[in-house]
């Protein structure tokens, strides 16, 4: 159930079937989660339209259900199939821009009669493209006559309370339309001055804040722009110092617990590892390993997220540390999302290390430890014994997918849990790992994907932050650029070209597609409607089989192509890595599956097809693929999107910058946050509805103290039960669980 800051209050936790009757209760909770009238309090206007004001058009997400207030400027009635079918096309402007609507067959009368050249009107749908035009089809629209005092009653009535002159534009669906949700909160705003308030009253006065009721209010029914700000300001603060005190006391809870302190011995594995590197860690690793050791030599578990750009060592680091456990005594586990993964760690790993990898075998150094590899597809034998390594202490370091959370996984003494890729994993998986211990392990996150201060304060808000800035000596810059097909078919021509050119110079390329392709993998998922570019484009996204045959018998035609996708077989997949790997390969087409951890060096060149389908950083992440050696790397992204549309403005902000910290801030704005607290994981709607963690980063760090002020004052905030009630609601079980684990 959504978070609201009051839910436990009799009237603001009463269902809202009570107060909107059973049918629209139905629609709000299966289409809004919105179960109480609390929820619904909670379920603020995403803007709010002036009167007069029109929607900027041009602005428009693709693929998004959107509210407009726009005005019609022409409209026309077009008949097909021999005049036995017609459509009506009605176009509308803010003035400047325009898109069109499109209605068909009998639902034509109503918008033919209601929808005049002039008339002004809010209209509702999902915006989609058509012959490389945006429109919108079928939309659900409500007309607005609130120009005169004589019709302004009807339009209130239309829309709800329009008090002012700011008309509240809400999030809303395709069954549930923004000004039916006005007409709602108006029934449920008489409940607002029951919210109980979840901030210390110190707090609220010293910062200036309204109080919860009248913010609730303002936000519904502002009168002028000053109501709308005092809102914002107040619940904004809401958010973040509610969501900050659960982190602030998981993090004083995690004081609270005792681990084993591990530190290196002097001339030991760490020691003789470092001695055969063939170059110098950069002052970043150097400065991160520092971090990690002083954690590792505390009897507290250590918390720490490892952020660092593509390339930039995190590995490195990683193994550092875990050597640093072994030396101690422990064993450590790093867990990887993909086999493909898993595999490329434990062969990079065993080769950086060489004979210190040979614990227990011949020639290997008096240093040595063993590092297995676990994951699920390996053979009993293979698998019996990495479980007889890790029970009996042999294998100091295991890498491995989900396969070793398995009940049947026993480790000696597990001293360092190591999530790569974190946010591919749910918390129970990392969770079952950490249990695997004697005493709580120390456990080390990485990313590659670079996340704002202000993200890292709240999605890993419990867990230390370092940084790596700064990438290896001979790493190569990156060329991107986008590749309009549409426009300019002889761009992709010349992209081919370039690849060629890449092989002939001996290096190697990548081509990246959305899909796989197979019969399996063309039905559409159940229940899943194709996406409005898949409708507009008629053709489905590229997919890998069809992109790689097309390749090999055109224009990379006497190449060695192969193939590589998440339902091949794991041997079969390890295969063609290791022959990339090895150079025998000159172009591999693949899915995603080389997003992280990939590194053949002599890999120059990436194209990524149908790039517009792919989000920014998830595009940062597969650019990193390349240039990973000493020649310069080409990342090509092909898009048949339109010159105007946002798919391109996100494809020019990546080919623009390679600085991943950049590129994060760009796709929060344009994705927005989701849900901090974990959405993937909980599969519950975000918690954040007013606060935004780009723009709003000096409440954040406000709140953060405030919070640890707070928590040590009192952990179990008994003088404070508007905040505990907060509290219980923002945590759910299912959120305490996420927050408990992370």
């Amino acid at each position: 159930m959504a978070w609201c800051a009051m839910d436990l209050v009799p009237v603001l936790e009463e269902p809202l079937k009570k107060v909107l009757g059973p049918a629209t209760a139905k629609v709000m909770a299966e289409h809004l989660d919105l179960h109480t009238v609390g929820d619904l309090l909670h379920h603020y206007p995403r803007r709010y339209a002036e009167r007069g004001e029109l929607t900027r058009l041009a602005e428009l997400p693709l693929d998004e259900h959107v509210t407009v207030v726009a005005q019609v400027a022409t409209a026309r009635v077009l008949r097909f199939n021999g005049g036995s079918g017609q459509r009506l096309e009605v176009t509308i402007t803010d003035g400047s821009g325009q898109i069109q609507l499109v209605f068909f067959g009998k639902g034509i009368h109503k918008p033919h009669k209601d929808l005049l050249p002039g008339t002004r009107a809010m209209f509702a749908g999902k915006v989609s493209v058509f012959n490389r035009k945006m429109q919108l089809a079928h939309p659900a629209y409500q007309l607005l006559r609130a120009d005169t005092a004589e019709d302004s009653a009807e339009a209130a009535e239309a829309v709800g309370s329009w008090a002012g002159a700011l008309l509240p534009i809400y999030p809303a669906t395709a069954k549930l339309e923004s000004w039916k949700i006005a007409k709602a909160v108006d029934l449920a705003l008489p409940s607002a001055p029951e919210a109980i308030d979840p901030l210390p009253e110190s707090l609220r006065e010293g910062r200036g804040l309204v109080p919860l009721p009248e913010a609730l209010l303002k936000i519904h029914r502002p009168h002028a722009k000053a109501d709308i700000a005092d809102a914002r300001a107040r619940l904004k603060w809401d958010e973040a110092f509610v969501l900050q005190v659960a982190l602030a006391r998981r993090r004083f809870a995690d004081t609270q617990l005792t681990a084993v302190a591990r530190e290196p011995k002097p001339d030991g594995l760490l020691t003789a590892f470092d001695a055969k590197l063939p170059f110098t860690l950069t002052d970043g690793q150097q400065k991160v390993s520092k971090e990690i050791f002083d954690d590792l030599a505390t009897e507290h578990p250590m918390h720490r997220l490892l952020q660092g750009e593509v390339g930039s060592g995190k590995t490195m680091v990683a193994l550092r540390a875990m050597l640093a456990v072994v030396d101690a005594g422990g064993q450590a586990a790093m867990l990887a999302p993909t086999e493909v993964l898993a595999q490329q760690h434990h062969r990079s790993i065993t080769e950086m290390m060489g004979e210190l990898a040979e614990g227990g075998m011949l020639g290997g150094s008096e240093h040595s430890t063993k590092v297995v590899l676990l994951t699920g597809s390996m053979g009993t034998a293979a698998r019996k014994q990495a479980l007889l390594d890790l029970v009996t202490g042999e294998a100091g370091i295991v890498i491995g997918t989900h396969a070793l959370i398995e009940d049947k996984v026993q480790f000696l003494d597990l001293g360092l849990v190591v999530v790569d890729e974190q946010h591919r994993f749910g918390v129970e998986q990392r969770d079952a790992l950490r249990s695997k211990g004697k005493q709580p392990p120390h456990l080390l996150v990485m990313t590659a994907t670079p996340i704002p201060r202000t993200v890292a304060m709240t999605v890993f808000g419990d867990l230390e932050t370092s940084v790596l800035d700064q990438l290896p000596a001979g790493r190569s810059p990156i060329a991107s650029h986008v590749v309009p097909a549409a426009d300019k078919p002889h761009f992709l021509a010349r992209a081919w070209e370039r690849v060629r050119e890449e092989v002939e110079n001996g290096h190697q390329a990548y081509v990246v597609c959305p899909r796989i392709g197979d019969d399996e993998d063309d039905k559409p998922k159940k229940g899943k409607k194709k996406s409005a570019e898949d409708e507009a484009e008629k053709r489905p996204p590229l997919a890998v089989l069809d992109v790689a045959e097309e390749l090999a018998h055109g224009p990379l035609q006497g190449l060695k192509v192969e193939v590589l996708h998440g339902r091949m077989h794991p041997d079969d997949k390890d295969a063609v890595m290791r022959r990339f790997a090895a150079g025998e390969t000159d172009v591999l087409v693949a899915t995603t599956v080389i997003e992280v951890g990939v590194n053949v060096p002599n890999a120059t060149a990436m194209v990524i097809m149908d790039a517009d389908r792919f989000g920014v950083s998830q595009l940062h992440q597969l650019r990193g693929r390349v240039g990973r050696g000493s020649a310069a790397g080409l990342c090509l992204l092909v898009t048949e999107m339109p010159e105007a549309s946002p798919a391109r403005a996100r494809l020019g902000a990546v080919a623009s910058t390679l600085d991943g910290f950049e590129l994060s801030r760009i796709d929060l704005e344009q994705r927005r946050e989701g849900d901090v607290l974990g959405q993937a994981q909980s599969g519950v709607r975000s918690s954040l509805r007013m606060l935004t963690v780009i723009e709003d980063e000096e409440i954040i760090a406000e709140a953060r103290e405030e919070a640890t002020k707070v928590v040590a004052g009192d952990p179990e905030l008994e003088a404070l039960p508007g905040l505990r009630t907060a509290l219980d609601a923002l945590l759910d079980a299912e959120r305490e669980q996420y927050l408990d684990k992370g």
